[in-house]
């Protein structure tokens, strides 16, 4: 029968598979080791963690664990050869391309007005807090059903509901 190492109590079987101290408070305190976590940066999409052990140090040094970011786990990006000329900044930096004459008038123009008046607004806010339903309420308003829903759900998003 296994004995823990503390204060020499028996341990019970299933316990002394992994472990060679008691669940007394003392023991505990004395000789639990906290896990260490890696981050293991396997794909762009999101990281791998693993608990930080022997095996996973081997895998670590053998490069089982690739980034596709980067060359390889932990190692930076590779010195330039010796004799190579170093790059200028404009030489590091990618050529731009121009933007297309349309696309440079739609970021310039301002966001689109809304379909609706202030006043509607506040009449189909006023309806929708009395509960209302959005297609009685566009009947009033001689809306559609639609832009009733969009008023109710853009003051939802502005946090006036």
């Amino acid at each position: 029968m296994a004995q823990c190492i503390t204060c020499g109590a028996q341990l019970h079987p299933e316990r002394a598979k992994k472990y060679d101290y008691c669940t007394a408070r003392e023991c505990q305190e004395k000789n639990a080791k906290g896990l260490t976590m890696v981050a293991v940066g396997v794909n762009k999409a999101a990281e791998q963690y693993l608990i930080l052990d022997e095996h996973t140090r081997e895998e670590l040094a053998s490069g089982k664990y690739r980034d596709q970011r980067r060359g390889s786990f932990g190692t930076p990006v590779p010195a330039p050869r010796a004799g190579a000329k170093p790059q200028t900044a404009e030489a590091a930096t990618p050529a731009r391309r121009p933007v297309p004459a349309p696309a440079r008038r739609a970021a310039a123009r301002k966001p689109a007005r809304r379909p609706w008046s202030r006043s509607q607004e506040k009449l189909a806010l006023l309806y929708n807090e009395q509960g209302i339903r959005p297609q009685v309420i566009a009947e009033r308003l001689g809306l559609s059903t639609y832009i009733v829903t969009q008023i109710i759900l853009s003051s939802k998003n502005r946090g006036k509901l």
